[in-house]
């Protein structure tokens, strides 16, 4: 079995002072993906460098407290690759792969445009430049799992308030077409809805820090596990953790029937 987990820490020096590392251990993953590291590797204590029984590897943003994502991995890769090849994106450090024989498991923080007609902008060039490498990749022969951030809501299921946020970022029509696309002509396969068709309010993996919003869940889908045909294919259970709250998103956890 491969247990695959996808986390955003909104902060990983908040998240290790809520206890995410014990917890990340106590599930036994073989990989967990991690977003939103908000430190440089000279914030990173000896505990977060080395976890005990699993190695880690991170891509910083060169901007300070900001973005940044993280592999830890049960068994060492054999290769790891660290960005797009893109300077603007590989600067903001929100792409990084570690291969595991024919298995590939990327950590992906997709920018947010919530902040600012620029950040959106910011979006939707990734957006574009993104687009064809999942294809290429899904092209491969490789079998992969893409997981982490989004930051969009592809259906209307996929969040509380949908009528509302129609005009807002991570559920305008352009973003909600972009992940249509991806499913439909680049063949990736959204793993949890695979296995939950009809879930709404259960699939919610971020709720905003206004408001009552966690606790009356009123969240969104934003946390994904895309997969290629055959690896999605051996996906047999899916969770959302809630028990405990590590940052303002909730892990992603999916167990394959695979061996890489």
């Amino acid at each position: 079995m491969l247990r695959i987990i996808t986390l955003n820490l909104n902060g990983i020096r908040s998240a290790w002072s809520k206890g995410v590392l014990a917890w990340t251990a106590a599930q036994q993953a073989d990989v967990v993906c991690l977003q939103e590291l908000k430190a440089q590797h000279a914030d990173l204590n000896e505990e977060m460098q080395r976890p005990d029984g699993l190695h880690a590897y991170y891509h910083c943003a060169e901007k300070k407290g900001y973005s940044g994502v993280g592999l830890w991995c049960r068994n060492k890769p054999d290769a790891v690759i660290e960005g797009l090849g893109n300077h603007e994106f590989d600067a903001e450090g929100r792409y990084l792969r570690a291969d595991f024989g024919n298995l590939s498991v990327i950590s992906l923080y997709l920018p947010s445009g919530s902040s600012s007609p620029e950040r959106q902008e910011a979006k939707f060039r990734f957006m574009d430049v993104f687009y064809p490498h999942l294809i290429e990749l899904a092209r491969s022969g490789r079998e992969i799992a893409v997981c982490g951030d989004w930051n969009i809501a592809h259906q209307e299921i996929d969040l509380k308030n949908w009528k509302s946020n129609r005009k807002n970022s991570g559920f305008l029509p352009e973003e909600r077409a972009w992940v249509s696309r991806l499913l439909a002509e680049g063949n990736w396969r959204d793993v949890y809805r695979e296995l939950n068709p009809e879930a709404s309010e259960a699939c919610y993996t971020w709720w905003s820090n206004r408001g009552q919003a966690w606790a009356n869940n009123v969240g969104w889908r934003l946390d994904y596990q895309l997969a290629t045909p055959a690896l999605a294919g051996t996906a047999r259970k899916t969770s959302v953790y809630k028990e405990q709250r590590f940052s303002d998103h909730a892990p992603l956890c999916i167990d394959y029937d695979y061996a890489p």
